[in-house]
């Protein structure tokens, strides 16, 4: 059986295995790395931090970067710069990764999930909208959830897998009740939404850089945002808050969140990459659409209309029945096949954790989790090992009778 950890997100495989999204270094990272440690510039100031977080701003349209030690130290920070409080709301998509719901409650703040939509598995807007508009009342001047008398005060829609989510609505919503908008665009930097980069939508948008992701440090995150204030105070507050430099001065609480010279040299020679991976993962997508879209049963990834995805990890769909038991039993065999798939993100809203955060009307975000499979999707796929990959999960949908034949 193959080593669990092993076909981990980036993660090294074990030989002959084939890995689900590990790093492609193949340019200047070494070149890059060399300098810093031969000029012994190492630690949280450097000129590649400044490089990096020029690179990353202006790929992303932004007018400022800040660059941090993790993509949850970005969204950490990004709540703080965006006024969120203790016993604030925020919604935030309920089909993702756990850190964007951790961070609200770093902050002291609340978590209300938000559904997936079931076409292309986003933060469904329209139940955004009506949560908004039904749920919610202004009272003392402060647009307040009715069943729990707390504050709403922003919105995290999280662009997940490769797709942005459906942001005109959401910016709509938000600048009707006047909400912040702090996206976290970490699995679709490069995607774009009507001409625009996600990340660049909203008030400040959120970025990680972790060995799975489209582009790494290793570890590392990154805030983007137009608004001169708060880069200044999303830089303050990643550097310990410091006031005055030299007798050591801080008037409030910081963070030793700032990102390393060694790993933004990483990222400055990854950036240098960056519309080839781009490239490489949409021709990723492509074959594997050419090799499943037309199996009856299984659902390929959609895209909405004037958006351009970024193919981060490639999704797929089991048939309507699929039950989780069965799902789990597939992916057990491709893992023991040497195939590194995995499920979905369990939805957040029935995780202990969060058992006292309120959901609204959670419909598609289980039968996404129950049914999805990702595929292995790194920017160094061999043809012959996405090929492995596409003939025996064919031979195994057709074994559990999941698919027989062509649409």
């Amino acid at each position: 059986m193959v080593d669990q950890k092993n076909l981990e997100p980036g993660a090294p495989a074990r030989p002959g295995a084939v890995p689900l999204c590990v790093p492609e270094i193949g340019g200047n990272e070494w070149k890059y790395i060399k300098e810093c440690l031969d000029t012994n510039w190492v630690s949280s100031v450097g000129s590649y931090v400044d490089r990096f977080e020029e690179m990353l701003a202006d790929f992303s349209g932004a007018k400022h970067g800040v660059a941090t030690v993790s993509g949850t130290a970005a969204i950490h920070i990004a709540l703080l710069v965006a006024g969120v409080e203790p016993d604030d709301e925020v919604l935030v998509s309920d089909l993702t990764f756990v850190a964007p719901a951790n961070a609200i409650r770093y902050v002291g703040a609340w978590p209300v999930f938000m559904d997936a939509e079931p076409k292309y598995w986003q933060m469904d807007p329209q139940k955004v909208t009506d949560f908004l508009n039904d749920e919610c009342q202004w009272k003392d001047g402060r647009l307040v959830n009715k069943s729990t008398e707390r504050r709403v005060k922003a919105i995290m829609p999280v662009h997940i897998l490769r797709h942005p989510c459906d942001m005109d609505p959401i910016l709509e919503a938000a600048q009707k009740y006047y909400l912040a908008v702090d996206e976290d665009a970490t699995e679709s930097l490069g995607a774009k939404y009507k001409g625009r980069m996600a990340g660049h939508m909203g008030d400040i948008g959120c970025f990680s850089f972790n060995g799975n992701k489209l582009i790494t440090t290793g570890g590392g995150g990154m805030i983007v945002t137009d608004k001169q204030e708060g880069a200044d105070r999303a830089r303050y507050l990643t550097t310990q808050a410091k006031d005055d430099p030299v007798e050591y001065i801080h008037h409030e609480i910081g963070y030793n969140y700032r990102l390393s010279n060694i790993q933004a040299a990483m990222g400055v020679a990854q950036m240098e990459q960056i519309e080839s991976f781009i490239a490489i993962k949409r021709a990723n997508a492509r074959a594997y659409v050419e090799a499943f879209g037309d199996l009856d049963g299984i659902t390929t990834m959609a895209t909405q209309p004037d958006t351009e995805p970024v193919h981060w990890l490639y999704t797929i769909l089991l048939p309507q029945n699929t039950y989780l038991g069965l799902r789990q039993a597939l992916l057990e065999e491709l893992n023991q096949g040497g195939i590194g798939a995995r499920p979905l993100w369990h939805p957040i809203h029935s995780m202990p954790p969060f058992a006292d955060c309120q959901s609204y009307l959670i419909e598609h975000a289980d039968d996404l989790y129950k049914r999805a499979v990702s595929l292995p999707s790194s920017v160094g796929l061999a043809d012959l090992d996405r090929q492995k990959c596409i003939d025996l999960l064919i031979q195994i949908l057709e074994n559990h009778e999941m698919t027989g034949r062509r649409k």
